[in-house]
């Protein structure tokens, strides 16, 4: 980046400056915490102080309800099986399936 890119950054208001790589891979470890991590993906999905960020939290968002959907939906699809081998499992730790 030479000097003119960088100065007309600057000169960008902060809420569009541009989050730098090391900028997404931190909101990307953030927003992977179970409780902490989900509350501040929507403070940041809601929020309007930059406009990358709100942008890159609402796609985290989506990536994750479908992954919720996707999981749901094995889940359902292979139902039968699991209880299968959780049965098989129990049996050979020793619990009595009653």
């Amino acid at each position: 980046m030479n000097k003119y890119e960088k100065q007309d950054i600057q000169e960008l208001p902060s809420e569009y400056r541009p989050l730098g790589a090391w900028g997404y891979y931190g909101y990307k470890l953030l927003f992977s915490l179970p409780i902490i991590g989900f509350i501040a993906l929507i403070v940041c999905a809601l929020g309007n102080s930059n406009i990358n960020r709100r942008s890159f939290a609402r796609s985290y968002f989506c990536a994750v309800v479908i992954d919720i959907i996707l999981v749901a939906l094995l889940i359902f699809a292979f139902y039968p099986y699991i209880i299968q081998w959780l049965q098989a499992l129990a049996e050979m730790l020793g619990f009595s399936a009653q």
